[in-house]
């Protein structure tokens, strides 16, 4: 995921906005900040929330097929 600031012409404050690798947005701010640097920083501590909060479950092989997946990729 990534996170990027923006603003526009009507707002020139800067806010943040997490997209995932296709682009898609996951989240946005709602505040706004008076630099980039700023909302970055922001943004980057919202996403390390996000990280901490999903915790994926490790790919378990079941017992009985390990000896057939050595030397095979997984």
């Amino acid at each position: 995921m990534h996170v990027t600031a923006f603003s526009s012409p009507r707002e020139p404050r800067w806010r943040w906005r997490i997209t995932d690798v296709n682009g898609d947005v996951i989240e946005e701010s709602r505040n706004r900040f008076d630099t980039i640097s700023a909302a970055v920083a922001a943004g980057t501590e919202r996403l390390v929330r996000i990280n901490d909060d999903d915790h994926p479950l490790m790919r378990q092989q079941p017992w009985g097929t390990r000896h057939y997946l050595r030397g095979q990729p997984i």
